[in-house]
């Protein structure tokens, strides 16, 4: 089993990554060709008590973060919250590699518009199974956010430089937000193919006896099937057909009951406990909230 080993400040960063101490304890701006990756702490898994958003390319590496493995030919964009679990395999050889990182703390957000809102971003918690890969004039956009911030940083720093960075921070993720949709609709071919393997493994839930025992699959379960995150799941099934995972397994729960009700002779106690419903009524009470009809409603208007 690794190691884990979690890195509580930036100072403490930058000094296992080999940097000079940052300029600000909780904000930093950093050139990825500085980092010093070192092959003897391939066997630690890091976690960070604070937000790293990176471009990195031509990196020579291993990295996995969530169920994923990325290379590094092309931008590739990663959002890390505080808490979460990454991975670097690197070679004997220190690897070449170009990029930047911009790490912050979240008391530097502390009662400005990010405090709260940095969390809105969907991103951090659906990146860990999808970067975002960059166009190249997407990552010139970017590139010239992060070089006002970094000029920003090594100026004297004053009681406006914090809102300053603050409002080019806020740039950046907006930027990334939109490059994020665009990402979801131009993957269309391998999106549609996430589509039919839902479709697919919902049918064959709704079909199984397993739903007696197991009760009705739940967004969790649906996204470890997939092998993606509940909230990346989420983005691409309301880019593709505007409604959430959840709304998705309702909606087909929903298909299957209507089926049973107007194709087969089975009691409407009998058909909810076959859809893992444990009580009737529970049933009754979700047929009706869907279709403004009780179930004996709906399969008497095909008497």
């Amino acid at each position: 089993m690794k190691e884990v080993r979690r890195l509580k400040s930036i100072t403490e960063f930058h000094r296992v990554r080999g940097l000079q101490p940052p300029e600000h304890p909780l904000i930093s701006v950093v050139n990825y060709a500085d980092v010093k990756l070192y092959p003897e702490n391939n066997n630690i898994n890091w976690v960070l008590d604070f937000y790293s958003i990176s471009l990195k390319r031509d990196l020579a590496v291993k990295f996995r973060y969530g169920q994923q493995q990325y290379d590094f030919d092309e931008g590739v964009m990663f959002f890390i919250a505080p808490g979460q679990v990454f991975n670097i395999e690197v070679p004997r050889e220190q690897p070449q590699k170009s990029g930047w990182m911009l790490l912050i703390h979240p008391d530097f957000f502390w009662n400005t518009s990010l405090a709260k809102g940095i969390k809105q971003y969907e991103f951090f918690g659906y990146a860990t199974n999808e970067a975002l890969f960059l166009s190249d004039r997407e990552e010139t956009t970017l590139n010239n956010i992060i070089e006002h911030i970094r000029q920003e940083y090594y100026t004297n720093i004053d009681k406006f430089s914090q809102q300053i960075i603050i409002s080019h921070v806020e740039a950046l993720l907006n930027y990334a937000d939109r490059f994020y949709h665009r990402q979801f609709i131009t993957r269309k071919i391998s999106n549609h193919q996430i589509l039919e393997k839902l479709e697919q493994l919902l049918d064959a839930c709704f079909k199984s006896e397993n739903l007696v025992t197991n009760g009705i699959p739940g967004v969790q379960f649906v996204s470890e099937k997939l092998n993606i995150s509940p909230n990346y799941l989420t983005g691409l099934l309301k880019t593709l057909t505007g409604q959430s995972t959840q709304q998705h397994i309702h909606n087909k729960l929903i298909d299957v009951a209507k089926e049973r009700l107007s194709t087969t002779n089975l009691s409407v106690n009998e058909i909810a406990y076959e859809l893992g419903f444990e009580h009737p009524q529970s049933f009754r009470k979700f047929f009706k909230s869907k279709t403004e009809m009780s179930p004996l409603a709906f399969r008497a208007s095909f008497s």
